[in-house]
């Protein structure tokens, strides 16, 4: 009969440096996860982050406000061709009945002028080229086929070119749509990253920028700059009665602004008129430097996305970022200059 052997048990050191070994792996498991986790953003970073956000949020500003006055004018546009169309049918209706009378006069009289079967015909323009050689036709007869004809073609050439308007109008709704989106994501971003800093150290970054703000206003009081024209001066002044209205994306005032709907404003209320985004704007007058800057000149930062109305003494009067209210600010803190613009009207 077989022998049946116990099997001999695991030794207890064996067991004992396999536990050891796990313990010692978990331990670098987790002592690698977190030397992998990326620390929390300080104070300073998550402004500086928030910041960065802002200026590409402002850049997508832009191109929305540019899109949203483009869909206007389309479909102003459109409008206008639409009700030219319906008057130009009006008159083409009114030719054809003139025809028509004429016809049935010939009818009464013993026949239809081949030349008049234009109205039942199933390709007018084909039928009226070939119908204006007819020695047949009287010179009355011919007129009124020729002016059928133009008519035809000019409201063809209209409904073509309101067609394509059309397209054109679908696909800056759809540019709109995209770059709210956009934007939308940029903003709610920045707030993600607000939100994770705690209320005072919040806090400490408004006191931080409404301190900045004073002293920049101070620094306006001292300068005593001639302003660059009296519509200048006009819409600094007009602009500085805004002092404390809320940045609102698409904003033109009264109650809120963005960047450049705060100096389209100020603008209009110095009885000018400039155009609506920062990338038109900076072709409302003429391209200065820095050490040509007046009081009332458009200054530009940040390759064009952001423009604000120069204040003198190096201060700046705009509407800053979303969260943000109009206010006075030193330029070497908004950004990358890039040029002045002064506006004369």
């Amino acid at each position: 009969m077989a022998l049946h052997r116990r099997p001999k048990p695991q030794s207890r050191t064996r067991v004992s440096v396999l536990t050891a070994t796990a313990t010692a792996a978990a331990a670098v498991a987790l002592t690698s996860q977190a030397a992998n986790a990326a620390p929390k953003p300080t104070k300073s970073e998550v402004k500086s982050q928030v910041d960065k956000l802002y200026e590409e949020t402002e850049r997508a500003t832009n191109q929305y406000d540019g899109a949203k006055e483009k869909q206007e004018k389309l479909q102003k546009e459109i409008g206008l061709i639409q009700d030219k169309v319906a008057r130009e049918q009006d008159e083409l209706n009114e030719l054809r009945t003139g025809l028509g009378t004429m016809a049935s006069a010939q009818y009464r009289s013993g026949g239809i002028d081949p030349s008049l079967q234009l109205l039942l015909s199933a390709d007018p323009d084909d039928y009226l080229d070939k119908a204006s050689t007819l020695e047949s036709l009287s010179a009355q007869q011919l007129e009124s086929l020729k002016k059928v004809q133009t008519k035809q073609r000019e409201l063809a050439q209209q409904r073509a070119e309101a067609t394509e308007k059309l397209k054109d109008l679908a696909t800056t709704r759809t540019e709109l749509g995209e770059k709210k989106k956009e934007i939308q994501g940029k903003l709610s971003k920045a707030q993600k990253l607000l939100n994770s800093l705690t209320a005072a150290e919040r806090q400490e970054i408004a006191d931080t920028e409404a301190r900045a703000s004073r002293t920049a206003a101070e620094r306006v009081d001292l300068g005593n700059e001639a302003a660059a024209s009296p519509f200048g001066a006009a819409a600094l002044n007009a602009a500085a009665s805004q002092i404390g209205k809320p940045y609102a994306r698409g904003g033109t005032g009264p109650n809120s602004y963005d960047c450049s709907g705060l100096t389209q404003w100020a603008y209009a209320e110095a009885g000018v008129h400039i155009s609506r985004v920062t990338y038109t704007q900076v072709n409302d007058g003429t391209r200065i430097g820095m050490s040509a800057l007046k009081p009332g000149d458009l200054v530009f930062f940040n390759n064009t996305e952001h423009v604000g109305l120069y204040a003198g003494n190096n201060q700046v009067l705009h509407a800053p970022y979303p969260g943000a209210y109009v206010r006075y600010e030193s330029m070497s803190t908004i950004g990358s200059f890039q040029f002045g613009v002064r506006v004369t009207g």
